[in-house]
């Protein structure tokens, strides 16, 4: 390697974005998409810094699904590039900062999500198994089910809303952003689901009548909740007696930057902190159990159930029955 070319690598790596990047291509290899979502920048920025660190070398592309994906250069990192590479991977590994921290919790995420993607094909132990389909199975549930007029509180882009509607008489979708229901809208539209109501508004005041549903679904909206007693309480209050409210929603956890990136105000809740919030809103029959979780990610999802209505006699006599399975 000559002057120029030490000259140009080092301006490369001057850049922290570059060296995030590196570290997490040292990871797997992840397309634009992904890379955007793990980082937090604007598409553009990522492909251009990807470009510089292909220039130098230290990034290749490759085609895979459809996509194209990048990952380190092997071939240079063992060649020329050897000894600065492993003076690199070590810093790496001894990275500790909140910034490394949460890079590494957004690429779990990343991966969990790629893994789970409905378009794939499953497979067991390697197996092929054609047409496996965790929506599929989701849908089929439904068939299971009387019809059922469901509250989604907090709807977002709507995707829980469209697959509820599938198995729903009707679907109440309420969400406070204007911007995120017109594409819960169109999306609704392209998969041709016409008995879905949408109403803007907030969870602590939801915009329905007293007794007016039969299962209230909180998917991911508590912890974005400014006072979730006031969500809790107004679930119970659209409830029909006897109904259920249906929560899926983090456990505890240390990522703060979901704060100023997604707008959490809470991080997670704990099963006896989500049971007592449930407890004073008037469920009974309280179940709760674990609904995701990866091995080394920073993110758990509980499943958590109620009725509405009379606790059973059993449950009378010493408080509201919780039950948490895992």
């Amino acid at each position: 390697m000559d002057m120029n070319q030490a000259a140009m690598l080092y301006r490369v790596l001057g850049e922290d974005v570059r060296l995030r990047l590196l570290r997490v291509l040292a990871q797997e290899r992840l397309n634009v998409t992904e890379l955007t979502a793990v980082l937090g920048l604007a598409q553009s920025g990522v492909s251009r810094h990807l470009g510089l660190l292909k220039e130098a070398g230290l990034v290749a592309e490759e085609p895979a699904g459809g996509f194209t994906y990048y990952r380190l250069d092997t071939a240079a990192m063992e060649g020329a590039l050897a000894g600065l590479w492993a003076h690199l991977r070590a810093q790496f590994a001894d990275a500790a900062s909140a910034q490394a921290r949460a890079d590494d919790a957004r690429l779990h995420e990343v991966l969990r999500l790629r893994r789970e993607n409905f378009d794939t094909h499953g497979t067991d132990g390697g197996q092929l198994v054609p047409g496996r389909s965790w929506a599929a199975w989701a849908r089929a549930l439904g068939h299971l089910l009387p019809p059922l007029d469901v509250a989604d509180l907090g709807c977002g882009d709507g995707h829980l809303t469209v697959e509820a509607a599938r198995w729903a008489r009707r679907v109440y979708a309420v969400d406070r952003s204007a911007v995120v229901l017109r594409r819960a809208r169109a999306l609704a539209r392209k998969h041709g689901v016409s008995n879905i109501v949408w109403k803007r508004g907030e969870i602590e005041r939801v915009p329905l009548p007293d007794q007016s549903v039969d299962v209230v679904l909180l998917s991911q909206a508590l912890h974005h909740a400014a006072a979730p007693d006031r969500a809790l309480a107004e679930a119970v209050r659209v409830l029909r007696a006897n109904g259920r409210a249906l929560l899926l929603d983090l456990r505890p956890h240390d990522q703060r930057w979901v704060k100023d990136r997604l707008g959490d105000q809470w991080l997670g809740f704990s099963d006896d902190a989500l049971a007592s919030l449930m407890q004073r809103a008037g469920l009974s029959d309280i179940r709760l159990q674990i609904g995701a979780r990866k091995a080394g990610g920073s993110f758990t999802v509980t499943i958590a159930s109620g009725v509405k209505g009379r606790p059973h006699a059993a449950s009378r006599r010493g408080g509201t029955r919780v039950r948490t399975s895992r």
